[in-house]
């Protein structure tokens, strides 16, 4: 079992900056590809980052490349967000995932293990 915490949630106004946090805890953290996903009121989980379990590799969604960044310290047991310019459509209720599959996925249906969430609402 992992247990995922996100922190760092709130309400910033358009063009502003969070960095959200998750934290690790149960098995090696080190053995686990990260994801971050959100999901906004009336709309599917959608895939917003991803890092591999070995920091080699990052990904993507097309809508926060060049804004948001994901990175992990294995040795705090922690991967964050760092989001920046962030837009009105970015509003949404983000969460961390860890996966212990073969690569890091896009598809949240590859991610066993989930945190409960943090709402980001971003004002225009």
């Amino acid at each position: 079992q992992v247990q995922l915490v996100e922190s760092g949630g709130g309400l910033v106004e358009a063009e502003g900056s969070l960095r959200l946090s998750c934290a690790a805890s149960g098995r090696t953290f080190s053995n686990y590809h990260m994801g971050w996903f959100r999901q906004a009121p009336g709309k599917e989980r959608e895939f917003v980052a991803a890092i591999s379990r070995s920091v080699i590799r990052t990904y993507y969604a097309d809508s926060v490349t060049g804004r948001f960044t994901i990175s992990r310290d294995n040795a705090k047991n922690t991967v964050y967000l760092q989001m920046n310019s962030l837009k009105p459509e970015d509003t949404a209720a983000y969460y961390c995932a860890a996966d212990n599959h073969l690569i890091a996925s896009r598809d949240p249906d590859m991610y066993g293990y989930w945190g409960q969430g943090t709402q980001v609402t971003v004002s225009s």
